[in-house]
């Protein structure tokens, strides 16, 4: 077991073997590196002044991920790459990326410009199109306060057609040789102040370190987990990663059903279940912002529980299943009976989520997810509504409606499915359905939504799903408004 943590902080090495574990990437920049370009806005996640690029071996090649340094702890780093926008300009001439955004007078007041930089960087380097679309996505995560935005995306604009050909492009072929060699597949194991960082190279071993260790803190993107520190001010005596392992970082299809390792991001999986599951493209675009998606898990979206988590309604009516692992026995449950109250997982200590598995929708399954927020990007749900339906013969033959935000966890609406069931599929149907919908749900008022809100909006939901499933026979719904409110 390796007592250290090495990664490359541009072209530079670093090792370091001493530092509290949740120390995170902004801190470790700005009072040890003396790297202030990064900078502090929110410390949760939010605005992206802190946005840097974690650079990391792909297959053999370099991928670059924009991420938000302010929640991502340090020891994450081990066997990466990191970029600073101190990094970018070489031998006195800007990067292209920062040059179009002089040129364009992108800077404005200056503060959240480095993030803008680095997100705009980490496209640049992945060779991603900038067409208006992917800028949108690319730059949803960062918040400019002098809300002068059309000269950024100008700035943008203009490295289309750019050679791309830069010096970190230059140095591909060495870095991939450097971080090749800092794969040694040891576990790593940091400890400071009565806190310790385990970083397991497989996942025999990380079941064993939750044996021993079973109220530690399991880390995956860190998205929640980071919060717990920079906002709450937590101590977590122990937290054991689960990024360090490859078998966990895997997507597999096999037998009509998509898996997910605990370590696959909530990009990488929206890559997947987009080509099988396009309505969970939409969905996916509006989850957070690129640098949460890059870092988050789907794994982890599931474990934390949240009644207004966006993906467990979605993968719920799909019929979604959750494998956990403690030690050596795995077991698996339908992802539904994984919540049990607010706040309560049916997870023991020590017990770990291994993977989820979704089945994929048979041909001719209507399938059609949606959410509300008072924003359309990086927003929370005051509702989110998921709709699988079967029609044989003109009957509902299966159906699975599951909700976020109307309990105490994302809950199926067992009593409407029942009022559907074995029904021809046709308006009298779904507006029995609509009535019936008051058995599942006592949805609470809170900032984001009514409790009077929520019910009509969960209903209605339910009507929209039916028209555009094309239950309403020539009724159509513009596609531009499907878009807007996907």
């Amino acid at each position: 077991m390796r007592n250290s943590i090495r990664f490359l902080l541009g072209r530079e090495m670093r090792e370091l073997a001493s530092f509290p574990p949740t120390t995170t990437v902004l801190d470790y920049l700005r009072g040890t590196e003396r790297r202030c370009g990064t900078k502090e806005g929110c410390a949760e996640g939010d605005c992206g002044a802190c946005t840097v690029v974690v650079g990391e071996l792909q297959d053999g090649a370099m991928r670059y991920r924009a991420v938000n340094s302010c929640i991502q702890f340090l020891g994450t780093l081990d066997g990466k790459q990191l970029i600073t926008v101190e990094d970018l300009a070489q031998g006195g001439e800007l990067h292209p990326v920062q040059e179009a955004i002089a040129t364009s007078n992108g800077s404005q007041c200056g503060f959240c410009t480095p993030g803008f930089v680095m997100s705009l960087f980490s496209a640049w380097a992945n060779g991603q199109q900038l067409t208006r679309v992917a800028l949108d996505d690319t730059l949803s995560g960062n918040l400019c306060r002098c809300t002068g935005y059309g000269t950024i995306v100008e700035a943008a604009s203009s490295l289309t057609g750019r050679d791309r050909n830069d010096h970190f492009a230059q140095d591909s072929a060495v870095t991939v040789e450097r971080l090749s060699g800092l794969d040694d597949g040891q576990d790593v194991a940091i400890e400071q102040g009565g806190m310790r960082f385990f970083a397991p190279a497989t996942t025999e071993k990380l079941a064993q370190l939750l044996l021993e260790h079973p109220d530690a803190t399991i880390l995956a993107g860190g998205t929640d987990v980071g919060l717990w520190v920079t906002k709450q001010h937590r101590k977590l005596p122990v937290i054991i990663s689960v990024l360090g392992i490859e078998a966990l970082r895997a997507t597999t299809l096999a037998d009509g059903l998509l898996a997910f390792g605990a370590g696959v991001s909530l990009n990488a999986a929206a890559l997947a279940l987009s080509r099988h599951v396009p309505e969970l493209g939409l969905l996916m675009r509006r989850f957070a912002s690129a640098q949460i998606r890059n870092t988050g898990t789907l794994c982890g979206n599931i474990a934390n529980g949240s009644p207004i988590g966006d993906l467990p309604p979605a993968l719920i009516a799909l019929g979604a299943e959750i494998v956990l692992r403690k030690g050596e026995r795995q077991r698996v449950i339908a992802l539904q009976d994984y919540f049990l109250a607010y706040q309560k997982q049916d997870r023991a200590p020590g017990e770990f989520v291994e993977a989820v598995r979704v089945p994929l929708p048979p041909a001719g399954a209507l399938f059609r997810v949606h959410k509300v927020s008072k924003r359309r990007d990086e927003d929370i749900s005051a509702v989110c509504a998921a709709h699988y339906v079967e029609v044989e013969d003109g009957r509902v033959a299966a159906v699975r409606l599951a909700y976020g935000g109307m309990a105490a966890t994302p809950k199926r609406a067992t009593a409407t499915e029942q009022s559907l069931l074995g029904q021809v599929w046709g308006e009298p149907a779904i507006r029995m359905a609509q009535d019936a919908m008051a058995q599942d749900f006592a949805p609470i008022s809170d900032m984001r939504a009514s409790a009077a809100y929520r019910m009509t909006v969960a209903t209605n939901l339910l009507w929209r799903s039916f028209l555009e499933m094309g239950g309403a026979g020539d009724t159509q719904i513009p596609d531009e408004w499907c878009l807007a409110h996907a």
